[in-house]
């Protein structure tokens, strides 16, 4: 496996930008539920995993983990994409496992150079392996919300349309969760996004997911902008 470029080396150009207060915006979709923001010279990832390709992509200043399940959290990847002075942070489960790494649990807010960001509860609600037991129980893992230059960005984590991402407020761009039977199906996450309404939405984690439904749930919310990206480009 070749190591990733040094920090501070430019993002492949196939992602979007948004315009910040601050400069823009580079967010890189990179694999099912990892994600690259590049912000003031910052690179930013949230949940690299052993799958997608990250060869042509810098080293991390930061990494963020919503929980430690396979498919969100891999320690290979993290030490590739790891300098002598990146930043760890995740809920308590992957902040035991990761060397240094800081803990952010739900409702704690932090605050670095570029950005700051605060930790939103991600959880299951009634779905899991059998009675009595969860596939996400509360507090073993979180959701993000980013500030970049006075936009707000939500990465979902794995989570279930809860009453605390109801309650999100002013959201500029979401990544929501989709998949069955582990999180939630499109139109149950239409119908949390209907109500914390983001300016962009990015459905992620999706797989089979049939896409289709979200955005024809979607389809009367003109103030949504649906975002639909390759998460699961062919090796």
């Amino acid at each position: 496996m070749s190591p990733p470029p040094s920090s501070g080396e430019t993002v492949p150009s196939n992602g979007d930008s948004v315009g910040t207060s601050s400069g823009p915006l580079q967010i890189l979709p990179i694999q099912h539920a990892s994600v690259l923001f590049t912000f003031d010279g910052k690179h930013i990832y949230v949940d690299p995993a052993a799958e997608g390709n990250y060869e042509r992509l810098p080293k991390a200043d930061y990494i963020f983990v919503t929980h430690s399940h396979f498919d969100h959290f891999d320690l290979p990847r993290i030490s590739l994409l790891r300098g002598a002075a990146t930043v760890v942070v995740g809920p308590p489960d992957v902040a035991a496992k990761v060397t240094g790494a800081q803990t952010m649990k739900s409702g704690d807010k932090a605050t670095f150079p570029s950005f700051e960001v605060a930790a939103v509860p991600a959880y299951n609600l009634v779905r899991g392996p059998k009675p009595g037991q969860l596939f996400h129980p509360p507090g073993q893992g979180e959701g993000f919300v980013f500030t970049f230059g006075g936009k707000r960005i939500y990465v979902s984590g794995d989570t279930e349309c809860t009453p605390e991402m109801k309650a999100l407020e002013n959201i500029d761009v979401a990544f929501v969760c989709m998949r069955l039977p582990y999180t939630m199906p499109p139109r149950e996450a239409a119908e949390c996004i209907k109500a914390f309404k983001p300016r962009i939405v990015y459905p992620y984690h999706y797989q089979t997911s049939n896409l289709e439904e979200l955005t024809e749930a979607l389809a009367t919310e003109k103030s949504i902008e649906v975002r639909l990206r390759d998460w699961y480009p062919k090796k």
